[in-house]
């Protein structure tokens, strides 16, 4: 085997296949970047247990072969590489990459112990790479951490005809965003939980535009756009519907610059103990938010509208509403609050100042309000 293709195109060829790669694994194999060269192309393949990734790119290739070679040394490898062409061969036992005057051999693994790449599954339509990377960042900060409920780590993806919704839940606020796409035909129906984590980096790796192929089986999701592939186990369950939960019967809308707002509240939070309460207080024509106990307080007003009451005081965590307020690129956020201790939706309309309500398809937020301050 021997090929050669510039450092800039190995690096992040080799970066984007060694995402997938396990941190630690009891099979030494699973550590290993599969690197096979023929007909002008290098394919670049790694996988664990839980999602795998192949990618291809041109290479001029002097021998066509295969190698199996530690993923995480060769990644670093490229990361020192000096700029310019690379050559790369195997010579009996070892994996040689030089360029520019610098030059490493790195020890081979053994090909017959290596699993084979599963299969991507069945195509069921495209969506716009840019598109899906920044809906899946919208809902992701509402997927939980906790390994001991799986499914709740997970962001749901849905499909039905032409709409995608993904949705991601911690019990403590909800988020949903939706989006269109183009199904492979009108019947289409999917509802899916796909690791939030694995999703993530998917959705940035594709992030650039262009249509994405989206695949699933009863398994496994899969992705395809470019030459690049990859596909990661769906995870077992259903996370709750929202419909229901995201009924607000009467709300009391609150509306609110979102940049302002989000400034205001990282600032008040820094005397807040841990995640105690920061309290908001709609009144008069701007909210009051406040943060602390006894001394150490802080507070700062900016301006909002209120409809109905001519005054309401909620709280929340102040993580989660930052991290509500950060999935939004809209320059005002409304609330859509059921009172005290109760649901309140977050939303954003950029060009629809008059709204009071979501529209379809819009990025939701849920937050589960707390007891204010006292």
């Amino acid at each position: 085997m021997e090929f050669r293709i510039e450092r800039g195109e190995l690096a992040d060829a080799v970066a984007w296949a060694a995402r997938v790669l396990p941190t630690r694994s009891p099979v030494p194999v699973l550590g290993g970047l599969l690197l096979d060269a023929a007909d002008g192309r290098l394919r670049i393949s790694g996988l664990d247990y839980e999602a795998s990734a192949r990618i291809e790119v041109p290479a001029e290739t002097v021998r066509p072969g295969r190698v199996l070679v530690m993923g995480r040394r060769l990644l670093d490898v490229c990361r020192v590489l000096p700029e310019g062409a690379v050559e790369c061969a195997v010579e009996g036992s070892r994996f040689t990459v030089t360029g520019s005057g610098a030059g490493f051999g790195l020890s081979v693994l053994p090909l017959d112990d290596y699993p084979a790449l599963p299969p991507l599954p069945e195509v069921l339509g495209t969506v716009d790479g840019q598109e899906f990377a920044e809906a899946v960042a919208d809902v992701s900060v509402a997927a939980g951490r906790d390994d001991t409920l799986p499914t709740l780590t997970g962001i749901r993806l849905g499909l039905d005809g032409d709409r995608m919704t993904l949705a991601a839940t911690d019990r403590y606020r909800f988020a949903v965003r939706g989006l269109a796409w183009k199904p492979a035909a009108a019947d289409v129906a999917a509802d899916v939980v796909v690791s939030a984590r694995r999703l993530t980096e998917i959705a940035r790796s594709f992030g650039r535009g262009g249509a994405v192929q989206l695949a699933l089986d009863s398994g496994s999701a899969g992705f395809e756009m470019d030459g690049m592939r990859t596909t990661v186990r769906l995870l077992d369950g259903r996370l709750p519907r929202h419909d229901k939960l995201f009924t607000l019967t009467d709300p009391v809308t609150a509306v609110t610059g979102r940049e302002p707002l989000a400034e205001a509240v990282k600032r008040v939070s820094v005397v807040a103990d841990g995640d105690s309460p920061l309290q908001l207080a709609f009144a008069d024509g701007s909210v009051l938010l406040q943060a602390g106990y006894e001394d150490d307080v802080a507070s700062q007003r900016l301006p909002a509208e209120l409809w109905g009451p001519d005054e309401l005081t909620v709280a929340f965590n102040p993580s989660y509403l930052m991290d509500a307020l950060a999935s939004f690129d809209s320059p005002v956020v409304r609330f859509r609050m059921m009172g005290p201790g109760q649901r309140a939706m977050l939303t954003g309309h950029p060009d629809r100042e008059d709204a009071v309500g979501p529209a379809e398809g819009d990025h939701q937020h849920l937050l589960m309000s707390v007891k204010p301050l006292v």
